[in-house]
């Protein structure tokens, strides 16, 4: 795998452990209630998209680390997974 390829794919996972981070931090730190309840009223409330949304805020850090370190293949990737996580943000919105 070539070292751009590579850096690129870095970046993917790194944003998407940005994001499932993210979604843990919301759940368990920012909502009212416990985390098992906090799911149960997503999945009630058919709310995956929004709380998709707030938990790609993390990436928004990432890419500008990466961009500051100057690795711009690495923020590449964060972006192209944070494009992914809009599309699946806005599927799940009309679905």
């Amino acid at each position: 795998m070539g070292t751009v390829k590579k850096d690129i794919l870095i970046g993917v996972l790194v944003s998407l452990f940005a994001t499932f981070g993210g979604i843990f931090l919301y759940l368990e730190y920012f909502s009212r209630y416990n985390f098992n309840e906090t799911l149960q009223m997503i999945r009630e409330g058919n709310l995956y998209g929004k709380v998709l949304s707030l938990a790609a805020i993390p990436n928004l850090f990432v890419f500008f680390v990466f961009i500051k370190k100057k690795q711009d293949n690495k923020a590449k990737g964060v972006l192209i997974a944070t494009i992914l996580i809009a599309l699946t943000t806005l599927v799940l919105k009309f679905f």
